[in-house]
């Protein structure tokens, strides 16, 4: 699962905006082909502080408004509860995300101290 919004930031950038307000959050969608549904999320999103989450869930609203009730007997119930996630701003995964971040900071500062140490050998 991809990123978005993040273009151009650095691991540290990016632990300064979760620090700053910013959210990374992800939103789910249905789409119904008769007698198949299709319960899909979008890739995350950096909502940075003083942004609106709607902003980046409308699309993802729309497509389960228009595609998501027509499978039975699983789309109206898998949209209905797509439409109540992404009318309350998504999905948060901003501690997921931020773990992760601080775990590859600390896993590239170990690799350059090993390089370092291994360069004065």
């Amino acid at each position: 699962m991809k990123i978005k919004n993040i273009s151009g930031l650095s691991a540290r950038d990016i632990q300064r905006e979760g620090e700053n307000g910013g959210r990374f959050v992800y939103f789910p969608f249905t789409i119904s082909l008769g007698v198949v549904t299709f319960k899909r999320t979008s890739d995350v999103y950096l909502v940075r502080a003083g942004e609106s989450r709607l902003k980046f869930s409308w699309p993802f609203l729309m497509l389960t408004a228009l595609f998501g009730w027509w499978g039975l007997p699983w789309g109206p119930k898998y949209s209905f509860e797509a439409l109540r996630t992404n009318l309350k701003g998504g999905k948060d995964v901003t501690d997921e995300v931020l773990s992760t971040v601080a775990g590859h900071i600390l896993f590239r500062e170990a690799e350059r101290a090993r390089s370092k140490s291994d360069s004065i050998i």
